[in-house]
């Protein structure tokens, strides 16, 4: 596996979605990979601090910016 790979994969590694075989290579390029693992334990605490906000909590147009920027990283 190789950074980009994990990159389209971690949500699905976080979700605990990945098949043995592909979990087992996530988890071996992580052990080879500084960069990665530190990729990955960003990704998690951002999950963490996104599920703590309400989505009330957010103003609208950043509410919007937000979702935009997503749409267009998946794009």
């Amino acid at each position: 596996m190789n950074c980009d790979e994990l990159v389209e994969l971690v949500t699905a590694y976080l979700d605990d979605a990945l098949d043995p075989p592909a979990r087992a290579r996530f988890d071996q390029h992580l052990e080879e990979c500084d960069g990665c693992e530190n990729y990955l334990q960003q990704f998690r605490s951002t999950v963490t601090t996104l599920g703590r906000i309400e989505c009330d909590d957010l103003d609208p147009g950043f509410r919007n910016r937000l979702l935009q920027a997503f749409r267009e990283f998946h794009s």
